[in-house]
């Protein structure tokens, strides 16, 4: 895969800081960063986002997330390895990435509800809202994700 446009920071600084600085409020939040890192692999597998899969498996790796979690990301439906927060979290951002084929259910939104505050529910709708704008920018510009070093091949 070819890049379309190579850093993209510098083509648009201003919009690039800002989005930078909605990720550090969004880190100071609250939300657990385990939490968020599977919203952000979530809709990132969603979206077809090779460079943001990679970057945050790598990070909730580095955290200190299971591998076994993040292999069954795709599945959470199915599996018993997330929490009934992690549920409704996940629920939601696959609502809110696909908001025009869902049109963000009162279901999921209950389910959230039930589990986050009022606060928290604007930082983790915040929190997609810019995964989902991270994706579009990578997808669209054709991102590549760093090659695979010789001992992760």
């Amino acid at each position: 895969m070819t890049p379309r446009l190579t850093q993209p920071q510098k083509l648009a600084p201003a919009a690039m800081k800002a989005m930078f600085a909605l990720e550090a409020a969004l880190a100071d939040s609250g939300l657990e960063h385990s939490l968020l890192e599977l919203v952000k692999m979530r809709a990132s597998q969603i979206n077809g986002c090779a460079f943001c899969i990679h970057m945050h498996a790598s990070d909730a790796r580095k955290a200190g997330e299971g591998e076994m979690r993040l292999y069954m990301l795709n599945a959470w439906r199915e599996s018993s390895l997330y929490s009934r927060r992690e549920r409704a979290a996940l629920g939601w951002t696959e609502a809110l990435t696909r908001v025009a084929e869902t049109g963000a259910p009162d279901e999921d939104y209950a389910a959230l509800a039930a589990e986050f505050s009022e606060a928290e529910q604007v930082n983790l709708t915040l929190a997609i809202g810019a995964i989902n704008t991270w994706n579009r920018l990578q997808v669209g510009l054709r991102a590549a994700h760093p090659p695979l070093t010789a001992e992760a091949a």
